[in-house]
């Protein structure tokens, strides 16, 4: 069972680096690793009362996977952002790496999605608002980008109460 003592804390140098694409013949593993991120994910709810989506390598399985439990679940296999909206809006994002503080960053209103499911099947999703800004968050996690990272400034930092 995976629990937020699992998931990688900020500073932890696995989510910093780039992930490799999940290839075809390792999709059997997949089923499993999205156990984990669920899990994981669930526990993040339980204790702090936020999680709509977790990246692979916040597990340290370092590759472009990441899983989201909005209205269903949804499997994200080797993503790609396509047509980013010009408009981009501010807002407090958290993350499960560091559950206690919120970040002011910018995001995109809206976006394509384009990525293989769980069957391996080419999927096109568009998105705007609060899910256009949680698949970039999830995305940069694969790219080794935090959050931390796009501060709107510095004083673009506080703990959650």
């Amino acid at each position: 069972m995976k629990t937020t003592n699992d998931i990688l804390k900020l500073g932890d140098p696995r989510l910093y680096e780039i992930c490799e694409a999940v290839q075809k013949e390792e999709l059997p593993f997949v089923q499993t690793w999205v156990k984990d991120l669920h899990e994981a994910m669930e526990d993040i709810r339980t204790r702090y009362g936020f999680g709509r989506g977790i990246a692979a390598p916040q597990l340290g399985i370092m590759k472009r996977l990441f899983y989201l439990n909005l209205d269903k679940p949804y499997i994200i296999i080797n993503p790609e952002i396509k047509n980013p909206s010009p408009d981009l809006f501010e807002l407090w994002d958290d993350c499960m790496s560091f559950p206690n503080l919120l970040v002011k960053v910018k995001r995109h209103q809206s976006l394509t999605l384009e990525y293989l499911d769980e069957n391996w099947q080419k999927q096109n999703w568009n998105v705007e608002g609060a899910i256009s800004e949680l698949v970039q968050h999830e995305y940069d996690h694969l790219d080794g980008i935090l959050c931390t990272m796009k501060a709107v400034d510095d004083k673009a930092f506080k703990w959650k109460g």
